[in-house]
């Protein structure tokens, strides 16, 4: 370049050395993009090896989804709700009581039945008992003017009792539910099974009902 045609003024740089060189030469100034790609190809080159890196870490899978695998997923399933509070019914719970109409409806038609006199007015407890029953729908019943069957020990009943016989127990319930007589007092009796009855009503007080 001609000094006619360089555009800087004079400086020290200008000034000769020995050997008839310059010590040195303006520049032009540099763009800022010039100053910046360097960098930002630095930032894209450590990105492309660092997303590399994470890929073949995760098998080839997606990083993203690697990332996620430590975490429970969304889609998880929400832990099974609890119990209802309000309580089931029971199974251990006791059938409605039914009533004693619907027990004698159950009763054998065939079926008989026998009241002892057991007290000082015998006859007349032993009758108003059978008639109670007859009232609510007990056929076939026999009044007997002895506290016992001959030979049969009844030392041990001293209240109102039923004793049946050998698959009578329907017949037996229904019969105390009439009377007023508490299941307590209604039990299975050998004499009554080899009988020709059903049961055997023992009553010392009026009936309950």
């Amino acid at each position: 370049m001609t000094k006619s045609g360089y555009p800087y003024p004079p400086d020290e740089f200008d000034v000769a050395v020995p050997g008839g060189a310059p010590v040195g030469v303006h520049r032009a100034p540099r763009s800022g993009w010039s100053s910046a790609w360097p960098f930002l190809l630095v930032a894209v080159v450590c990105a492309a090896v660092a997303w590399g890196g994470i890929t073949l870490l995760s098998g080839g899978d997606d990083p993203a989804e690697a990332s996620n695998n430590g975490s429970p997923s969304a889609s998880a399933s929400a832990p099974s709700a609890s119990p209802s509070a309000s309580p089931s019914p029971s199974t251990s719970a006791e059938a409605p009581q039914q009533s004693v109409e619907e027990l004698v409806a159950a009763m054998d038609p065939a079926a008989a039945y026998i009241v002892f006199n057991t007290g000082g007015t015998v006859n007349q407890l032993a009758a108003s008992t059978a008639t109670n029953l007859e009232a609510v729908g007990v056929a076939n019943i026999e009044v007997a003017d002895v506290p016992a069957p001959e030979g049969v020990d009844v030392s041990a009943v001293t209240a109102n009792t039923v004793w049946y016989g050998d698959g009578r127990e329907a017949e037996g319930k229904a019969l105390a539910a009439a009377l007023g007589i508490p299941e307590s007092n209604v039990v299975m009796n050998d004499a009554v099974s080899s009988s020709p009855q059903a049961a055997w009503v023992f009553m010392f007080t009026p009936p309950a009902n």
